[in-house]
């Protein structure tokens, strides 16, 4: 049983990086090269994460520098940027792209942190369907009696308590990145 719960501590670890990965995308008026993570480009025929065909860089707090490897992928590379949902308009000189990050505005801010908000509970709800399962499981292995009540009581106050733990974490983490978006 104690080996089953690790499998399960597992997942719900999985999903609060997942969820960190996802909190480090929303762009927080400073230029950080994590809001490109979900941004692929047409390459040969095939859509490709913009981190394999450029290097980003960060010149000064507000811009990123996008330089790619191959010049002939620089007007898909600008339209990719474009379609996204950053909200930005990325500058073409001919050899990079640079994307200047104006500061926020209030609106915008107050959007971010309901998205943030949103990703946390998205973030939970993933950490309660593991311990459902897991509970699940564990009532099967009850009804073929190869747990007893007791184990299976047992079981469920460790699942609560991991749940628990980790619902925590998703709290701190999305109270962190609301504050660092209120503050900027």
């Amino acid at each position: 049983m104690k080996a089953e719960l690790n499998v399960y501590e597992e997942k719900m670890k999985k999903t609060l990086d997942v969820l960190a990965k996802e909190l480090a995308a929303v762009r927080a008026g400073r230029a950080n090269p994590a809001v490109l993570d979900k941004i692929t480009v047409e390459y040969y025929g095939a859509p490709t994460p913009l981190q394999q065909v450029a290097a980003v860089s960060t010149p000064d707090p507000r811009t990123l520098a996008i330089q790619p490897w191959d010049a002939s992928i620089l007007k898909a590379l600008e339209k990719a940027i474009q379609t996204s949902d950053l909200g930005l308009n990325p500058q073409n000189d001919g050899k990079q792209i640079r994307l200047s990050f104006p500061p926020l505005t209030e609106e915008r801010r107050k959007e971010l942190i309901k998205n943030v908000s949103k990703m946390g509970e998205e973030g939970k709800v993933a950490l309660r369907n593991i311990r459902r399962d897991a509970i699940d499981k564990m009532k099967a292995a009850n009804k073929k009696n190869e747990m007893t009540e007791d184990e299976l009581h047992e079981g469920e106050d460790k699942m609560q308590k991991l749940t628990d733990k980790y619902v925590k974490e998703v709290d701190a983490m999305v109270a962190k990145k609301s504050k660092e978006l209120a503050e900027v």
